[in-house]
């Protein structure tokens, strides 16, 4: 195969206006970018979907690219080249980001240096497509947000996606108790793969009662919300005194009653990755880093798409009966 030195164009995703996945078109002209100072380029082998990217393509984010763009931040792959003051990366090293600068639906990505991290030999270019929005943000809701402390009780709704399965295992790895939600048997069974001690089925009608049952009526201390829309009235019944639903998903509006927040002095706090500070990424950075070395960072992927899919995936991440695993595209 051609390196990107010798060809100066490259196939990439690219949005010329908001709206439907048909948007998405699949370029074969587009030019191979080239890293300027302490930049990376990387050879993408694969780069992870997100629910938030649907949501930017549609127009409906808060955050608006300039158009047009190529959309994806989790890419991993094979480092190509360098700019200049990259000391920490050579040409053939395997590499994760946790940002791209150029989009990561490409055969090609430019990433700033200090968002490229090295992946280990055990895990394959699809996991590691899989570590940063969904391992950043779990360990961000649950500690930098969320003040998790060992022994509490952790509550991960929509468990089998890649969030939810990140968060099941960072926290059972720090001392919590972790119990899941997903919408299928099948959802239900990678989440108890995956670190929760317990897992209920939330299309089921009783399934709140299940929850109460178990935790003794006590509640839970921390709820991992990745569809706050649906779920948030429900979730404050199931907090513990002083619990915390941390909303990492939303898809729309909700009607809750505040006074169920004052009986129980609970908190609602958002969070999102677009807000995180230097000092917040490298500690997330640090834990991630630690959890490959120590081996319970082990990311489960699920659908994998080609490039020339994008639009089915995007189409499918958010109407798909139900999660298991990280969805991956494959350039």
């Amino acid at each position: 195969m051609a390196t990107a030195a010798a060809r100066s164009a490259m196939r990439a995703v690219r949005v010329f206006e908001f709206g439907g996945p048909e948007v998405l078109q699949l370029r074969a002209d587009v030019p191979v970018p080239a890293p300027r100072d302490r930049e990376v380029l990387i050879k993408v082998h694969a780069c992870g979907v997100n629910p938030v990217e649907t949501y930017i393509r549609s127009g409906t984010y808060a955050r608006k690219p300039a158009l047009p763009y190529t959309p994806g931040s989790d890419v991993a792959g094979v480092v190509e080249s360098v700019g200049e003051h990259v000391t920490a990366f050579k040409r053939g090293d395997r590499v994760f980001t946790t940002a791209t600068l150029s989009g990561g639906y490409a055969d090609y990505a430019i990433a700033e240096a200090n968002t490229v991290f090295p992946l280990p030999d055990k895990l394959n270019f699809s996991q590691g497509a899989a570590i940063a929005i969904p391992y950043f943000t779990a360990y961000r809701a649950l500690f930098l947000k969320g003040h998790a402390k060992a022994g509490e009780t952790v509550l991960i709704h929509g468990a089998s996606g890649g969030v939810g399965i990140a968060a099941c295992q960072i926290a059972r790895a720090h001392g919590l108790k972790v119990l899941g939600t997903a919408g299928t048997e099948e959802g239900m069974n990678v989440v108890l793969r995956n670190g929760a001690q317990q897992a209920f089925n939330h299309r089921e009608a009783n399934y709140v009662d299940k929850i109460k049952e178990y935790t003794k009526m006590q509640g839970v201390n921390i709820i991992i919300e990745m569809l706050s829309n649906v779920n948030l009235a429900t979730d404050l019944h199931l907090l513990a005194h002083a619990g915390r639903v941390m909303v990492v998903g939303c898809r729309g509006p909700i009607e809750i009653n505040p006074r169920d927040t004052m009986n129980k002095e609970s908190s609602i706090i958002g969070v999102s990755r677009f807000s995180e500070t230097e000092e917040e990424r490298c500690e997330c950075a640090r834990a991630v880093l630690d959890g490959m070395a120590s081996g319970w960072l082990n990311p489960v992927v699920g659908p994998e798409y080609p490039l020339e899919e994008v639009a089915k995936a995007h189409e499918d991440i958010i109407h798909s009966s139900g999660a298991r695993g990280k969805m991956v595209l494959l350039p």
